[in-house]
């Protein structure tokens, strides 16, 4: 996952139906002042209706393990007018009754087969985890690389506020003087550009930096014996790169070796060169700690739900909506194994872009970063969306 992988992040939702744009001309923006999503309007995708019957595997997947996702997607989409009846016939199923979870979708719902602009019916899955690191409330011993808080200093711009045609666009730098100016980049603050604004210390920079990629995680503290989530604070304005498409380009990797477990074993017989690589991906990911009061739970996702693992997914909003129920046909990593199974579109993430373009939450544990480490696979998409 990794090669291609999603720092999990919390942008506007896109409005596609957003007005045009003003007469006035917009105001010359710095340009590594870098918005997180792209200036130009998405390509519009096609959905295609479907059929229940037509969905690859939907009669041989266990549904009642999705329920618990879509009621919790329910506490969001009951709000929006098409989903209000559907959301409140939901509350009467027997969440532990397959067939009455499965007549409720047959029922309600209609399988929208997702097709790209450019016609193709498949896209990338990718996969992602919740890591746990080792880590301490204050710096010394093996602890010494700093997970940060947002720094005071960062200033966002959300210019839809004045542009209804940039909606789902911000900006983030820093002041100086009156001008304002990018916020450093990775390379700036892993030298030192910020202090004081440390969240806790972890043992592993390499660890590190994969949180960053995975968004949220949680850390085991040895100095107060306890185990905090910190999850996705903010971000600090430019693209993210991917190292493991870097590594490829470079020639040291192949493409089919740019997995997390790839991208880690060229670390360790590259130390000198770690710095390096971080720094091609210019974006860094600040924190803050949450409370862990049932390690069951997983961590919240855009919506700002906690994510249910294998039933949870990320996807880019401006061509999918949030919370949306999501049929979800592709392969176990690195096999040609079917994985086809009902799931929620619960999350966003910065690499998540385009109309057939999946983050698949695997959850918590050694089990979930293997198989979200491995994960790159084909697939297809079917949204469900009311009748």
């Amino acid at each position: 996952m990794l090669a291609l992988a999603a720092c999990t992040t919390t942008p506007i939702p896109s409005d596609q139906s957003a007005k045009p744009a003003p007469t006035v001309k917009p105001p010359v923006v710095p340009p590594a002042t870098t918005p997180t999503t792209p200036a130009t309007p998405p390509a519009k995708l096609q959905l295609v209706p479907s059929t229940f019957s037509a969905l690859p595997g939907w009669d041989r997947d266990d549904v009642r393990a999705a329920w618990p996702a879509f009621m919790a997607s329910c506490t969001s989409l009951a709000k929006q007018a098409n989903w209000k009846e559907s959301c409140n016939i939901a509350r009467t199923v027997n969440g532990n009754d397959d067939k009455a979870i499965r007549t409720f979708f047959e029922a309600f719902m209609v399988p929208n087969q997702v097709v790209a602009p450019d016609g193709a019916t498949d896209g990338l899955v990718t996969g992602y985890y919740e890591p746990l690191l080792r880590g301490a409330r204050k710096k010394g011993g093996p602890y010494q690389t700093p997970l940060y808080k947002v720094p005071d200093d960062m200033i966002t711009v959300d210019l839809a506020s004045v542009y209804p045609d940039l909606k789902g666009m911000r900006l983030r730098g820093k002041l100086v003087g009156k001008k304002l100016v990018p916020y450093p980049t990775r390379a700036e603050i892993d030298t030192g550009e910020i202090k004081g604004k440390e969240l806790l210390w972890v043992d592993d920079p390499v660890e590190a930096f994969f949180l960053e990629v995975q968004g949220s995680g949680r850390v085991q503290l040895t100095d107060t014996q306890e185990t905090v989530r910190v999850a996705y604070a903010d971000q600090n304005g430019h693209p993210y790169k991917s190292i493991g498409k870097y590594l490829v380009e470079k020639g040291e990797l192949r493409l089919d070796q740019a997995s997390a477990q790839g991208i880690k074993a060229w670390i360790a017989g590259h130390p000198t060169r770690m710095q390096e690589l971080f720094n091609a991906n210019p974006s860094y990911v600040f924190f803050k700690e949450e409370r862990l009061p049932d390690p069951k739970i997983g961590p919240k996702g855009a919506m700002g739900l906690p994510l249910t693992p294998q039933r949870s997914v990320a996807i880019d909003p401006t061509q999918l909506p949030l919370g949306a129920p999501i049929f979800l046909s592709t392969t176990q990593p690195n096999t040609d194994i079917p994985m086809q199974r009902l799931v929620m579109a619960q999350d966003t993430g910065g690499a998540i872009r385009g109309a057939i373009r999946v983050d698949y939450f695997f959850g918590f544990g050694t089990e979930a970063a293997e198989n979200a480490g491995r994960m790159k696979q084909r697939g297809n998409v079917w949204v469900l969306l009311p009748k």
